[in-house]
Parts: structure tokens; C-alpha cells; sequence
């Protein structure tokens, strides 16, 4: 079995141990990982697969499975690229989120925020998602690009609407592209990944062997991340935004207006980097559900009460 699915598969963790774990996962240290330090790290892992789940005490196992599970993908088994490991969604997505809300007056200044968010974002999903099912690679650069343009589209139309059309209502004009941010995130998700709901991913039982492809078990994936991204970036988002507001009431803001930039854009690192490791302890990377909810075929193909699959960041 995969080692990183044995990992997720015997710890049963509650939310705040999935939490913990997250954070050191997502130490920025897992982007500058030498790969022949990280195939000695799956080696030790593979030769003593049982006795390492147990030993996570021992620092020489704990850090063989931190290496691992933050670099490489448990479907395939292969190396997740440096700029799309989850460790690098903190340093590359808080510039664009910030960057894609700050207010301005003319379409030019808006496109690359938004278009560089959301390139970074699908490329982000498709390489973290499922990859149980079968698919070609002009399927998903096509997919991509479709995704890309769409979610593109939908947060500059809705950010041009709102500077042709300004609402008075001062609460709604600050709230408004937060809410916009965080669903067109969620469509992301959903987009870039419908090919798992569509073909189904695999589902496996507690000791790794596959029983079929589900559909259902691939909906509730892309629904579970897609979530998570929701409370992500409107949070992400939405905490700068009310710490501004009541910033320039102050007689600070007034001396030194530009200071709301260092404001906004330290405030939006500080929220993601609590939000990034929350948003992924939201569920389990690798997701228990009962069987009994999975499509017939799959059903009657085992005894087992309960199987796995994995959910993807």
C-alpha cells in the first residue's frame, strides 16, 4: 500500500490532530527538500511500513513522514512540484488574494490580480486532486484553460459591475467582492476537478485494495474541498477587509493614509497562514464513507462496511 494512504488510513485523527499535523506539513522547509532526501525518507518508510505508523515518536520517522506526506501525491506515488506543494499555496495565493481586492479604476489593473489567482488556483486543484481516474493530458490542459478563462471572466465581471454601478450601502460595497471571491474560488474547485464526479475515483478498503470507481465518492471530494476553499479565502479575505474599515476611522490613518496597504496586506498574511492549515484540517485527507451510500456495483463487490478515498487538498 501507498505509504501516505497507510498514514491517513491507521491515524483516525480528530480535527485538532489533523490540524497540528497540517502545521508542520505546511513548513515552508517542505519546498527546498532534496529529492534524494526524500526517496530515503519512502524508503524507510516502505521497509518498515507497519512498525513506522507506530513509531512517530522516533525523530528520524517523524520527519521521513512529514517529507512525505507534504511532497508527495498518495494517489500516484509521485512528486508534487515545488510550486504546487501544499506548503506554497500560503507564499503564492496571499499577493493575488490582496492584490485582487484592492480597489481600482481601470480594467488593466484588475486582469492580472484575477487572472494570476485563478491560473494558480486550477493548476493547484488538477495537481492536489484525485488522480485514481483515467485521463489524458490534452483532457486536462483543455479543462484547464476552460476553467481558467471562466472563473477569470466571473470575478472581473462582477468587479467591473460593482465600479460602474457603486452601492452606497457601505457594508455591502466592502462585503461584496469577499463573497464573490470565496464562490468563484469554490467554482474553481468544482471545475477543475468535475472529471472525478463524472468517471469516478477509487475506493478502497482499510488495507489499500481498490473495489471499484465511485462517482458518488468523487462528488463529495470536490463538495469537501471545494468547502474548505470557501472558508479559506472568504475568511482570508473578509478579516482585512473589517480591520481596515475601523482603521480609517483612526487619526492615524489620516496622517499616513498609505498605510492602510501595510495594514491590509500583513493582516491577509497573518489570516491565511491560520486559515491555510484549518481550511485542510476541515476533513480528512484520506475520507471515510460507508458503503451503503456508494452506487450498487460497488455494494456488491464487498463486505466491507466502510471504505476510504482520498479527497485531495
Amino acid at each position: 500500500m501507498e505509504p501516505n494512504v497507510h498514514f491517513w488510513i491507521t491515524e483516525r485523527q480528530s480535527f485538532i490532530q489533523r490540524l497540528l499535523q497540517w502545521t508542520e506539513l505546511l513548513d515552508p522547509t517542505n519546498l527546498v527538500i532534496s529529492i534524494e532526501k526524500i526517496e530515503k525518507s519512502r524508503q524507510l518508510l516502505l521497509t518498515n511500513e507497519d512498525g513506522s505508523i507506530h513509531d512517530l515518536k522516533d525523530h528520524q520517522i517523524r520527519e521521513a513522514w512529514k517529507r512525505s506526506l507534504s511532497t508527495v501525491h498518495p494517489d500516484n506515488s509521485k512528486l508534487i512540484p515545488v510550486p504546487f506543494r501544499p506548503a506554497a499555496l500560503l507564499p503564492f495565493t496571499t499577493p493575488m488574494v490582496f492584490l485582487s481586492l484592492v480597489s481600482v479604476k481601470n480594467l488593466r489593473s484588475m486582469i492580472l490580480p484575477q487572472l494570476s489567482f485563478y491560473t494558480y488556483s486550477t493548476a493547484f486543484n488538477v495537481i492536489n486532486g484525485n488522480a485514481s481516474y483515467n485521463r489524458r493530458p490534452y483532457e486536462s490542459i483543455l479543462l484547464g484553460a476552460g476553467v481558467i478563462a471562466s472563473t477569470t471572466f466571473f470575478g472581473l465581471f462582477s468587479r467591473l459591475l460593482l465600479m460602474k454601478y457603486p452601492l452606497k450601502n457601505i457594508l455591502l460595497r466592502e462585503t461584496l467582492p469577499v463573497i464573490i471571491l470565496a464562490n468563484v474560488s469554490a467554482m474553481n474547485v468544482a471545475a477543475s476537478r468535475s472529471l472525478e464526479p463524472m468517471r469516478g475515483i477509487e475506493v478502497m478498503d482499510k488495507h489499500g485494495n481498490v473495489i471499484g470507481y465511485s462517482r458518488r465518492a468523487g462528488t463529495k471530494a470536490v463538495k469537501d474541498t471545494a468547502t474548505s476553499r470557501v472558508v479559506l479565502f472568504g475568511t482570508s479575505a473578509l478579516i482585512p477587509e473589517v480591520f481596515s474599515h475601523f482603521f480609517k476611522k483612526t487619526p492615524f490613518f489620516t496622517r499616513y493614509p498609505q498605510s492602510l496597504w501595510t495594514l491590509k496586506l500583513s493582516c491577509t498574511f497573518l489570516v491565511m497562514g491560520l486559515m491555510v492549515p484549518v481550511s485542510f484540517s476541515m476533513f480528512p485527507q484520506i475520507e471515510r464513507i460507508q458503503c451503503s451510500r456508494l452506487e450498487q456495483e460497488i455494494q456488491s463487490a464487498t463486505e466491507e462496511t466502510e471504505l476510504f478515498y482520498n479527497r485531495g487538498v
